[in-house]
């Protein structure tokens, strides 16, 4: 089950949108995501917000994202994440990316700088009070600010189904190739009423955690906005599941076919 979250919450920061000339997304912008596993129990909350601010002189946008158990899962295994961004508010690339999280009892606590010019990464370990330099692909992107980077820089409408989007990312100590295909289009019934949504297939490691590579399933709403509606994950054992449940400071409408 630790896994199993870590990599949900990581996956609530991988969605699409359209050219940076036209931004999905601005200051203020939040969402919080309800979890739950095979589709009854409630497993956890996420939330994903925005703040424009200066990091050593520069604009850059303030991602935080965060997770955690309730209800029943949390009596027997808690999980409190953090996630925290720092990138570029033209080039979408990351300065700073924080990772503090306790799940069950294990606890991890980095601080990742990078050097965007010289294609390093330098690893702080706060936890045991280590630090490590490592080599990166040029232009690489953290865990969080990915979302934000493919949600900009990506003209969906070129996009037909099959097509595969690949984004260098850095995560931990570990440079990783991420893969995202797509499926096309899809309207779906949300809490909001029915939207339409355009759905991708992340790729996954399948072994301990997931059935197979296509065991995950996305779907973003067919707007300006590109809105992350739904995640859904085939595991090992059971399912995952996450739909948003609320959100606040969208630059767009949200468009709704219809209400409930």
């Amino acid at each position: 089950m630790k896994k199993t979250l870590l990599i949900f919450f990581t996956l609530l920061s991988m969605q699409l949108s359209v050219a940076q000339n036209n931004s999905s997304f601005g200051d203020g912008e939040w969402f919080k995501f309800n979890m739950s596993y095979s589709g009854w129990l409630k497993a956890g909350n996420a939330t994903l917000s925005v703040k424009e601010l200066k990091l050593d002189g520069k604009d850059v946008y303030h991602v935080t994202g965060k997770g955690w158990t309730t209800g029943m899962i949390k009596w027997f295994f808690k999980v409190k994440d953090r996630y925290e961004s720092f990138f570029d508010t033209k080039t979408l690339l990351p300065y700073k990316f924080i990772r503090d999280i306790d799940e069950g009892g294990h606890t991890k606590n980095l601080e990742i700088k990078f050097d965007q010019l010289n294609n390093k990464a330098y690893v702080s370990d706060k936890k045991n009070n280590t630090e490590k330099v490592f080599d990166t692909s040029p232009n690489i992107q953290d865990m969080v600010s990915t979302y934000y980077y493919l949600r900009n820089k990506l003209d969906v409408d070129k996009l037909k189904v099959g097509d595969e989007v690949r984004v260098d990312m850095f995560f931990d100590e570990e440079n990783y190739g991420f893969k995202l295909q797509y499926l096309g289009e899809e309207t779906i019934s949300t809490s909001f009423g029915d939207i339409e949504t355009l759905k991708f297939r992340p790729y996954v490691m399948s072994g301990r955690v997931f059935k197979a590579e296509e065991s995950l399933t996305l779907w973003v709403s067919k707007d300006k906005n590109k809105v992350p509606l739904r995640i859904k994950a085939d595991l090992r054992v059971g399912s995952l599941r996450a739909d948003l449940e609320a959100f606040k400071g969208l630059k767009y409408p949200f468009r709704i076919v219809v209400k409930n």
